[in-house]
């Protein structure tokens, strides 16, 4: 039992015995850890130039009891300090936050099974050796398709965009070769809107987010949600903001399955804790038991030193960082963004963090985020898992 855990042992036990309403201080819950430690990492790696700033959330699923900005939000035109507040760019967070959990929501509802063709749903998709590839053949970047294809397919209308990508021919040995890719999330959000009517925006906002109270996640940020966006980097003659930095989402208009969703630190920690609470959050039920077991349970890739994906998530994979040293190495998981997001969430220790950068401004890729996930996830497993997971 970590030492999380057991605090949290303490207060349950103490609710169930009946404490009084009126607390005295011998009866006082014992005071949350102390997790200012991890304020000189992140400080250390705003100093070396990796990122021009940061918003930490440290929780469980109860509640968040570290949040904290550090260093600003943005350094040029002029600077901005950062707020917890802020809202970021989220990359590659989209594919499992956004796309991947609708369409476990699909499976729930029994709109689409994991086993089902992408072919049989989207009938031009099965060209050019695709006819076999399976949703979860694409959840687990196995479907054999390019990483990222060419940005001259991303020229003309929405429609002559997706076939092209419909057209593309395999790459790799279909549901054997693992191959991250940002094009196999592009087609599983064709897919939502193909069984429901609605893209992949206005799903995953209607069905998932403001169930969940995530108000401030979406694409296309707006008004005061754009007001508060962190910049990324200089193209075309503008600090671009409010827009996604990805290029092929942002030829795809902003909304893509892989790329285009904006949020904050405190929206993502209630999708965390709606994880780790097993698909509810505060009385909501959002997803089922069984189906959040589905999701998160880690499966085998071959062609990548043995590690292993979950439905949308990353465990013991090239992005085993997250996790740091302390973060249990198997049953773990989480995701990054390539601006500078990341959440990694732990069922075993009941522990998540949210980590938010904008490693790509003012410089574009020679920021870095590594360094600091890595780093800061150690660091809070140093404060509160006792035993090492490794």
């Amino acid at each position: 039992m970590n030492r999380f855990t057991r605090f949290t042992f303490v207060v349950v036990v103490g609710f169930l015995m009946g404490c009084s309403p009126q607390k005295t201080a011998a009866d006082a819950p014992p005071p949350m850890p102390d997790l200012s430690g991890v304020d000189a990492v992140v400080q250390a790696a705003i100093q070396r130039g990796e990122v021009p700033g940061a918003v930490l959330i440290v929780g469980n699923a109860d509640g968040v009891f570290y949040r904290k900005a550090y260093g600003h939000r943005a350094l040029k035109p002029k600077p901005i300090p950062m707020t917890v507040d802020t809202v970021f760019d989220m990359a590659s967070l989209t594919k499992p936050t956004a796309t991947a959990t609708s369409i476990m929501l699909l499976i729930e509802r029994g709109q689409l099974n994991l086993n089902d063709t992408i072919a049989s749903h989207i009938p031009e998709f099965g060209q050019n050796g695709k006819q076999d590839i399976t949703v979860e053949m694409l959840l687990l970047h196995r479907g054999g398709l390019t990483p990222d294809n060419s940005l001259k397919d991303y020229v003309g209308t929405r429609t002559e965009m997706i076939d092209r990508i419909n057209a593309l021919p395999t790459r790799y040995e279909v549901g054997v070769t693992y191959k991250y890719t940002d094009v196999g999330f592009i087609v599983l959000a064709e897919l939502i809107e193909k069984i429901t009517g609605r893209d992949v925006d206005q799903f995953s906002r209607e069905e998932i987010f403001v169930p969940l109270g995530m108000n401030e996640t979406t694409f296309k940020p707006t008004g005061d949600l754009a007001d508060r966006c962190a910049p990324t980097e200089f193209i075309d003659g503008e600090w671009r903001l409010a827009e996604v930095h990805d290029p092929r989402a942002y030829r795809l208009g902003g909304i893509a399955g892989h790329a285009g969703l904006f949020s904050t630190a405190d929206d993502l920690a209630l999708y965390c804790r709606m994880l780790l609470n097993g698909g509810e959050l505060d009385g909501f039920r959002l997803l089922k038991e069984e189906t959040v077991r589905e999701m998160t349970t880690p499966r085998e890739l071959p062609g990548d030193d043995n590690g292993w994906r979950t439905y949308g998530f990353s465990t013991h994979t090239s992005e085993r960082s997250l996790r740091g040293k302390h973060f249990h190495p198997e049953a773990s998981f989480g995701h990054t963004g390539w601006t500078g997001t990341a959440y990694w969430i732990d069922p075993v220790n009941n522990l998540f963090y949210v980590l938010l950068t904008s490693r790509c401004h003012p410089n574009g890729s020679d920021g870095t985020a590594g360094p600091i996930r890595r780093e800061v996830a150690t660091c809070i497993g140093d404060i509160l898992i006792e035993d090492d997971a490794e």
